[in-house]
């Protein structure tokens, strides 16, 4: 199993990076793991809202793979304990799920077809956070997840 993090807008902030790499590095211990940034289209700025989500929802859409198990990060989500995410990542392995896209979409959310292609919506919380700190708690929940179902002692409960 593969995770791939998917992140619509601008590459990572340098007050967040670090964090972001380390977990990430981390991450590659149990399964590979790396961060895609996907630009909007170059006419962002002159489009409304809708039609940025749509535009964006093409440009998404057409990387994923037909196999490809999408999570899509909004805050209208489901919400899981620390310890269910990482049931969850542990029921994806065990059946043999061969690449995990967890999607961060653009500023005003993403398209109905991205949302409608979408295995599962997660809910990191109710709050709504800045897409740089999305990137930093997703990462450190997943490498928290995978702590959990090895029994290592990162996670403490």
């Amino acid at each position: 199993m593969k995770f791939q993090f998917w992140s619509v807008g601008k590459e990572h902030e340098h007050y967040v990076e670090e964090g972001i790499l380390s977990f990430t590095k981390r991450i590659n211990n149990y399964y590979p793991a790396n961060w895609i940034i996907i630009s909007g289209p170059k006419n962002a700025s002159k489009l409304e809202a809708n039609d940025l989500k749509s535009a964006e929802g093409e440009i998404i859409l057409s990387a994923l793979k037909k196999d490809d198990y999408l999570i899509l990060l909004d805050e209208r989500g489901k919400q899981f304990s620390s310890e269910k995410l990482a049931d969850k990542i542990q029921v994806l392995a065990n059946e043999s799920k061969r690449n995990i896209v967890f999607l961060i979409g653009g500023a005003f959310g993403v398209s109905k077809e991205v949302m409608k292609r979408a295995d599962l919506t997660w809910s990191l919380s109710e709050l709504v956070f800045p897409h740089q700190m999305v990137r930093l708690m997703l990462s450190e929940q997943i490498y928290r997840a995978c702590t959990i179902n090895r029994n290592e002692k990162y996670h403490h409960k």
